[in-house]
């Protein structure tokens, strides 16, 4: 048996990093791939904004000349150099079930830690708090969702065996909506809008959409700013990640809420769930994917809550009363039976209030793991 580790190059072994996955879990049911063209353009380090402040360098495995494994060894110049943490993030870690395999992967990426100076590797996570986080270690009978990503159940097993420990954990949770919510969820609603001068914008078209684009990016980094893993988005990935999820987002699904003066203090984002068109699809548009992903769209009986964000002054004053009841609202309008939260950080409370009242099943756990040089 002979493992060799090798550093990509060339586009050819970029889509062969990308397929790789697509490879590994062929046939698996809950297994929902990425389209190839958008992974490519998130992995290419030259027109994906997020590098400008970070370098990637991409590893695949071979095991008797065959692609075993892939991973990514990600350095984030402001984490590292303005907030002093020396980690080298790892991220898009995939591997047949072959210990020695992930041993070889996460060496190289050793290697690289300690030419940098740095002091351990955290993951999966990619160059920014943008995009997907966490293993999975619960719930791998279960379809994964657009923002959380899946794992099979060896994964972690692996990483303890090779002296990971836990780093920080998500909660994903499964709510069937009720057919009814109660009056003084209303009336309390009605009296937070009316008590602070909030004003709901009802969103109707993509114009619409991309003229709150920036201002929910502006209220993203000043509601998660004090966590301490939040680092800055640049202008420029505001604008990569607003081109990447506009095309997917319906903006009835979307909650934006002002005050007196017309500022942005909350928003929500929710969107029909596209997991089984993504599936459907095989990681391409064409020849139907676009078909797949426009059916799930106009019908669809699942809505994956992909984020919220409240203003730090309006914190605690009840606004998320307004975001539910417009949430309920348009999930009768649209027939949407079933609620599926994406990770929320386990000490996330407040968010996790949201759901107290509805039966909330936590149906999968994710985790990041740590290891010291």
């Amino acid at each position: 048996m002979e493992i060799q580790v090798k550093e990509i190059h060339t586009k050819k072994e970029l889509k062969d990093f990308v397929k790789f996955q697509m490879d590994l879990y062929k046939g698996n049911p809950y297994f929902v791939p990425s389209l190839i063209s958008d992974e490519i353009t998130a992995l290419n380090t030259a027109t994906n904004p997020a590098y400008q402040s970070a370098d990637a360098r991409y590893f695949l495995a071979y095991k008797n000349g065959k692609i075993a494994g892939r991973i990514a060894a990600i350095i984030n110049h402001y984490e590292v150099n303005e907030q002093q943490i020396k980690k080298l993030r790892f991220g898009y870690f995939d591997v047949i079930d072959d210990i020695e395999v992930s041993r070889a992967l996460f060496e190289t990426l050793e290697k690289i830690g300690k030419e940098n100076q740095l002091e351990f590797m955290e993951g999966p996570m990619g160059a920014t708090n943008l995009e997907k986080v966490g293993m999975l270690t619960y719930g791998f009978d279960r379809i994964a969702t657009v923002i959380g990503q899946y794992n099979y159940d060896y994964y972690p097993k692996h990483l303890k065996q090779l002296g990971f420990e836990k780093e920080k954990e998500w909660l994903e949770m499964f709510i069937h909506m009720p057919e009814s919510i109660p009056d003084k969820i209303f009336k309390f609603a009605d009296l937070v809008t009316e008590r602070y001068q909030l004003k709901l914008i009802q969103l109707k078209t993509k114009a619409d959409l991309k003229r709150y684009i920036k201002p929910v990016f502006d209220l993203l980094e000043e509601s998660h700013n004090e966590l301490e893993s939040f680092v800055p988005i640049t202008d420029k990935q505001k604008e990569f990640y607003a081109n990447k999820y506009s095309q997917i987002l319906s903006p009835d699904y979307i909650n934006v809420i002002e005050d007196n003066e017309g500022k942005l203090i909350s928003f929500a984002i929710v969107m029909p769930s596209f997991a089984k068109a993504l599936q459907k699809a095989k990681g391409k548009l064409l020849p139907f994917g676009w078909y797949h992903l426009l059916q799930a769209q106009r019908k669809n009986d699942t809505a994956e809550f992909v984020l919220i964000g409240v203003h730090p002054s309006y914190q605690r004053k009840g606004i998320t009363s307004i975001i539910f009841r417009e949430m309920y609202r348009t999930f009768v309008e649209n027939n949407i039976k079933y609620l599926e939260t994406n990770p929320e950080l386990i000490e996330n409370q407040s968010v996790q209030a949201l759901w107290k009242d509805y039966n909330p099943e936590t149906h999968k756990r994710r985790m990041t793991f740590k290891k010291k040089f």
